[in-house]
């Protein structure tokens, strides 16, 4: 018998070329990719002239100012009642409540004299309102 002892190699499994190729082929699906949009809507914008137009602007100017006193379109309210707000811009807008309407109030207008024109406004049913406010420097 033949007790010699066998030396039993051990295999090596090398995957560095394995990784080679997923590197390589990452490398090529980054580059053959298109990157597209493919939810892009596609509009067709109205054209607009830029002509004036010949109807004169109609629109409802109410200033509050310091003291909490009411202007609309530049003549004064008698008292800072809603009623009487109410009343002015009804008059001027004869009904119509989609006559813009601009609301310019003083830095130091009392709060509640700014809501009193917005609820008054509200209370007519405007649609078209705005609050204008003085460009910072």
């Amino acid at each position: 018998m033949n007790f010699r002892q066998h030396t039993i190699e051990e295999l090596d499994l090398n995957i560095t070329p394995l990784i080679d190729v997923v590197f390589l082929l990452l490398i090529f699906f980054m580059v053959s990719t298109t990157f597209q949009k493919e939810t892009q809507l596609q509009l067709q914008l109205p054209q607009a002239s830029d002509q004036q137009t010949t109807e004169p602007s109609r629109k409802i100017e109410v200033v509050i100012n310091a003291q909490g006193g009411y202007f609309v379109n530049g003549q004064e309210l008698s008292d800072s009642r809603i009623t009487t707000v109410r009343n002015a811009i009804n008059k001027l807008a004869r009904g119509k409540k989609d006559t813009p309407l601009v609301l310019r109030a003083d830095a130091l207008a009392p709060h509640q004299a700014v809501i009193t024109a917005m609820d008054a406004a509200g209370q007519l049913g405007m649609v078209k309102f705005s609050l204008a406010a003085a460009q910072s420097n």
